[in-house]
């Protein structure tokens, strides 16, 4: 799309050169074309071309790389008619640049890959930091009660249990429903029995993930998970409190992304579990590694086939694929699923495995459990099941259930890729809204209102709630509260203390990650759409528990099963 308005937001009125045209094309935003200004003038650089290069890495962050690949952007943007420079010079260009060449190197070359330094640094610390614990002492623990813990019909968590029990660095792999929770609260239990075997105190563990409905989810499941083991295990990992990455690193307020656990203070924990890996970006991934202690055993838990972090970095791709390579295996993966319906499960095979046609079959086939709208008006469809939730959220307000409101939530979500158009997040949230106002006579006229979901963004530790909590708005005596699900039990708080939410009726599939509902509805986004991926339909399919119901064309399925969510990183091959 080329950019026509000089006060477009988009547009950087002092570009020159390449930068004002790939500006005017609209293949760098203002602020590339702002970071790239101003590191050349402050290194004294006057070519052009390496300008471009610094405004297109910049934009590569953006989309979630951790690099810009020279060689191929071009390919990748595919505007054939922009005047891309000549590879060769380019490269040779940037390689004697002061940027590069000169301290600070705010730039830096790995091959034909270019990096802020900051990145560049991130992944190489990464990188040393996983293979230091690769290459360390193997640490065995007893497999006595291996047995006992994993007995007939749990062959595929046995063997990962058995894998981690003899190396620091375990993957766990798998879909949703492969048993990786069971796998991990069953190994957590050996690893505490082994301890105890050997009169050695208790274990210190830690659970994780990357953020507060993520961590609830594994709490939840891993409590379920240990009260159905013997009491003997029962007592030896009893109370076990998931919680966030950044609050488990310690966050500090004068530094978003330092924390006070680093390697000059290292967590206490034994045992380091983090859940949804795939969520975790680059410096995350650099602040936790710095941080656990080197004789500590780490488990990365994860679906690799899901969406990346929203920050730069694939790192569970990666780790995958790097780790995947080597002799010494690090890799457990999980293949069968257990939770699914038959067909939810074939549907979701299909996108993993780019089958379009073997997942058009499972939609049109349709059935409980799957449900397939391919209208042109999605509307009439929508309403018949967004209203009635919407309404007994609001009625469950009312009669201030806040149990029953909370459950109502995870009945059913409206899962959009887009915040904005008609096919995000903003519009349906609307939409909801005013067929409320149609089906009760009462206008919502204010942001907060009884029955009124909502979508936790920012960390709270003042409050003890986490981005990604959901809650459910209330009449109380004094007027509206807010109930959110809490990673520990439910709490209530009056709405003024409550800043960094959002409406919830829809939701995006990014922010999705990590939680689960009964039912889901997947609104797939427009053929043209950039953000129509394989990994972006997989996620939000395997975000339903019962039934999944994918409004959208043929077209559209087929687009987003043939094209992948690809990230320039250089941490696989690093690691290989």
């Amino acid at each position: 799309m080329t950019v026509v308005d000089e006060a477009h937001w988009r547009r950087a009125a002092g570009a020159a050169g390449l930068l004002r045209e790939f500006n005017d094309a609209g293949v760098l935003d203002a602020s590339d074309v702002l970071v790239a200004q101003r590191v050349t003038a402050l290194a004294g650089e006057a070519d052009e071309r390496v300008a471009l290069a610094a405004a297109l890495t910049v934009r590569a962050l953006r989309g979630g790389s951790v690099c810009l690949e020279l060689a191929g952007v071009a390919e990748q943007v595919d505007l054939p008619e922009l005047p891309w420079p000549d590879v060769d010079g380019w490269l040779t260009a940037v390689r004697a640049s002061p940027l590069v060449d000169t301290p600070p190197h705010v730039l830096r070359l790995r091959g034909d890959a270019i990096y802020l330094d900051r990145y560049w640094r991130e992944e190489q610390q990464v990188a040393e930091d996983l293979l230091a614990i690769v290459s360390a002492d193997p640490t065995t623990a007893s497999a006595t009660d291996v047995e006992r813990l994993f007995p007939p019909g749990y062959a595929e968590q046995r063997a990962a249990a058995e894998l981690a029990l003899r190396q620091r660095l375990t993957v766990i792999t798998g879909g949703p429903g492969t048993g990786k929770t069971t796998t991990v609260a069953r190994l957590l239990a050996l690893l505490a029995g082994d301890a105890h075997a050997k009169g050695s105190p208790p274990l210190r563990i830690a659970l994780a993930a990357p953020t507060g409905k993520a961590a609830a989810r594994l709490q939840e499941a891993v409590r379920a998970e240990i009260a159905q083991l013997d009491l003997v295990d029962q007592r030896r990992i009893a109370g076990l409190q998931a919680t966030t990455m950044h609050r488990l690193l310690g966050s500090r307020p004068d530094n978003s992304s330092r924390f006070r656990h680093h390697r000059g203070n290292r967590l206490p924990h034994d045992v380091v579990v983090v859940d949804e890996t795939s969520m975790v970006s680059l410096t995350m991934m650099a602040r936790l590694l710095e941080a656990v202690r080197p004789e500590a055993r780490l488990l990365l838990v994860g679906d690799p086939d899901q969406l990346a972090s929203v920050d730069a970095g694939a790192v569970l791709a990666d780790l995958v694929d790097g780790l995947g390579a080597r002799v010494d295996v690090r890799i457990a993966e999980l293949k069968t699923p257990h939770r699914f319906g038959a067909a939810i499960g074939a549907l979701a095979l299909a996108i993993r495995d780019g089958d379009a046609d073997a997942a058009i079959d499972v939609l049109r086939e349709g059935g409980e459990h799957v449900e397939w709208i391919d209208a042109e008006d999605p509307g009439p469809a929508l309403r018949a099941v967004l209203l009635p939730s919407a309404m007994d959220l609001r009625r469950a307000a009312i009669l201030r259930d806040g149990k029953a409101a909370l459950a109502t939530l995870d009945e059913h979500r409206l899962l959009c890729a887009h915040r904005r158009g008609p096919h995000g997040v903003a519009h349906w949230n609307r939409q909801v809204e005013r067929w409320l106002t149609d089906a009760t006579g009462e206008p919502i006229w204010a942001a907060w209102y009884a029955g009124r979901p909502i979508l936790v963004t920012a960390n709270d530790y003042g409050l003890g709630i986490y981005n990604g909590d959901v809650g459910v708005t209330l009449i109380d005596d004094a007027g509206l509260r807010a109930v959110v699900a809490g990673s520990a039990a439910p709490v209530e708080f009056a709405i003024s203390r409550l800043a960094d939410v959002e409406t919830m009726h829809a939701m995006t599939i990014h922010k999705s990650q990590g939680s689960q509902a009964r039912e889901v509805t997947v609104l797939m986004p427009p053929v043209d759409s950039r953000l129509l991926t394989r990994e972006l339909f997989y996620t939000a399919v395997t975000r339903a528990k019962e039934k999944v119901r994918v409004v959208g064309s043929a077209d559209e399925v087929r687009e987003a099963i043939s094209r992948r969510a690809v990230r320039a990183t250089g941490l696989a091959s690093r690691l290989r």
